[in-house]
């Protein structure tokens, strides 16, 4: 790992997304999630009637956004106001990206700092990291049950 500045990964950054520009960071997250959520969608095909939640951020609320859950066929469900519960997963796994990962290593570039959360999210985390919560299953492996269940069913 090469030392020198950490590059500046945002707080809302999302899984598979890449900067645009870091002109105006308030246009580049929404951006960002645009693109990751177009990206995910594209790559999953949900079925229509798929429930998206989502916290209040401004980036899940621009038209922008909501015309691409209306596009994908998704029905939006939004955090409520003051309930820090609802977000409460999506808050986990950012907190155990930041203590399994980011806190720990140096990056050169952003470019390379963002190559190496893709992998850890993509690889480790989604295929290889077992959970308690999902049964000491990865999600990859918990999802792939999930849907041989619901077949034998």
């Amino acid at each position: 790992m090469k030392s020198g500045k950490r590059a500046r990964i945002g707080r809302q950054q999302k899984p598979l997304s890449e900067a645009e520009s870091e002109r105006d960071t308030r246009w580049m997250t929404k951006g960002l999630v645009l693109q990751s959520f177009s990206r995910a969608a594209a790559s999953r095909r949900p079925e229509k009637g798929l429930i998206h939640h989502f916290d209040r951020g401004s980036q899940y609320c621009s038209r922008r956004y909501t015309k691409a859950l209306e596009l994908f066929g998704m029905l939006a469900s939004m955090s409520r106001k003051g309930n820090c519960y609802d977000n409460a997963p999506m808050k986990s796994f950012w907190d155990t990206l930041k203590n399994e990962m980011v806190h720990h290593r140096r990056h050169a570039s952003r470019a390379e700092a963002m190559r190496e959360i893709r992998e850890y999210i993509e690889i480790f985390y989604n295929r290889q990291r077992c959970q308690k919560r999902l049964g000491n299953l990865s999600p990859a492996a918990f999802e792939k049950r999930y849907y041989e269940q619901q077949r034998a069913a």
